[in-house]
């Protein structure tokens, strides 16, 4: 009852101060900039690459609005440079200084050790696996419920990387996107640990551990230098598993397409994963009859990724859900439970801890329960503070 109540509290807490202090909200505001800034910078890059691909003046009249955005060619990109600045900051010790801060935070309020607090903190500016390397000497060290904990903070937060990537498409749907997912990110950590804990309680004491250096970089230009070309891997992994996915569900809704329809609609694989998924956004506070919208990108996001489910809630008709489902649900949507991102994880944890690969891998399925149900509790506070 005291981990809840905590966990609880600490959530309510940092979403109060969040969404409710001007300070902050101006710290959003500008970070919105930020990331308009960053656009305008990788579209210049893009444009030297790719000409009017990555986003140049047209050779040609554009006859239909938008026709000559390509996906893969303006908007992956920002990845590469995100990736850059992200290893240029940890070389200059500035992220793992917040991280660190983070961790202290996390480690005290919640009464987990310094090991798993500093994974948690870790995983709100960079990626399941990336986070880890923060504790590697550490992981062998962890309990069960410890080790089931770093796996379901990597499924319930997202990473810096692809954040200002989403906060680009989510723009069009909620204000001050980029500050709401990272402020996604950093509730989920105290759901996470609440939700890991109920699930597989703490047997012994906690694991201790002192901020291990992840990455070592000889130089500025080293860590530029590989931070980019890191994160041109992961780009062209997403960009891999969309193109797969897209296919599959396109495949699936033609075999679904033969069976009889269903209310005088053929039956498809959203409209399923919406009637599976309806009552969980119901339970998050979104009315019933938005019920079923919501829950068809919770299902896409669980079933393939969430990047998918994004780029959908962006294109939905603007009357299909109001502007508080649709704050509600970005907050679900914001963590990488998904089976592509289980494979990640497993593989990633493995290769850290080979000794430890069997419980690994039995506790993977669970995982993104534990880290379903966090985003989802974070998703449930903020729609009551949303009627307040």
């Amino acid at each position: 009852m005291r981990l809840w109540l905590a966990a609880v509290g600490l959530q309510m807490a940092l979403a109060l101060i969040f969404l409710k202090v001007p300070l902050f909200q101006t710290m959003f505001g500008v970070m919105n900039k930020a990331v308009l800034a960053l656009q305008a910078a990788t579209t210049a890059g893009t444009s030297f690459v790719f000409g009017y691909l990555g986003g140049a003046a047209l050779p040609f009249e554009e006859l239909q609005p938008g026709s000559s955005y390509i996906l893969a060619f303006q908007a992956f990109p920002l990845i590469i440079v995100l990736g850059a600045l992200t290893a240029l900051l940890s070389h200059w010790r500035v992220l793992p200084w917040i991280i660190e801060g983070l961790a202290k935070i996390f480690s005290r309020t919640l009464n987990i050790g310094g090991a798993v607090a500093l994974s948690g903190g870790a995983n709100i500016f960079i990626g399941m696996v990336e986070a880890p390397l923060f504790i590697r000497n550490s992981i062998k060290q962890l309990s069960r419920s410890e080790l089931f904990m770093v796996m379901t903070l990597g499924m319930s937060t997202v990473a810096g990387t692809v954040l200002v990537l989403y906060s680009t498409f989510l723009n069009q749907v909620i204000s001050d996107a980029v500050g709401h997912i990272l402020t996604a990110s950093i509730m989920s950590v105290p759901a996470a640990v609440m939700i890991s804990l109920t699930m597989i309680p703490q047997d012994g004491e906690p694991t201790s551990s002192d901020a291990e250096v992840a990455f070592d970089y000889s130089g500025p230009m080293d860590a530029i230098t590989q931070g980019a070309v890191s994160a041109m891997q992961m780009m062209l992994g997403i960009l891999a598993l969309i193109i797969t996915f897209i296919a599959l569900v396109t495949l699936t809704n033609s075999i679904l397409d033969l069976l009889p329809n269903v209310g005088g609609t053929a039956l498809s694989l959203e409209r399923i994963l919406g009637w599976i998924m309806a009552p969980l956004c119901w339970l998050m506070g979104i009315p019933w009859e938005e019920a079923t919208s919501a829950g068809t990108l919770m299902g896409v996001k669980t079933v393939f990724n969430e990047f998918l489910a994004f780029i959908q809630q962006s294109q939905l008709p603007a009357d299909t859900l109001s502007p508080r489902s649709d704050l509600i649900i970005t907050y679900a949507l914001c963590g990488f439970a998904n089976f592509g991102s289980l494979g990640i994880l497993i593989g990633g944890l493995s290769a850290m801890a080979p000794e430890r690969r069997k419980e690994i891998t039995q506790m993977g399925l669970l995982s993104i329960v534990s880290g379903t149900l966090a985003t989802c509790m974070t998703a449930s506070v903020i729609g009551v503070l949303t009627v307040v």
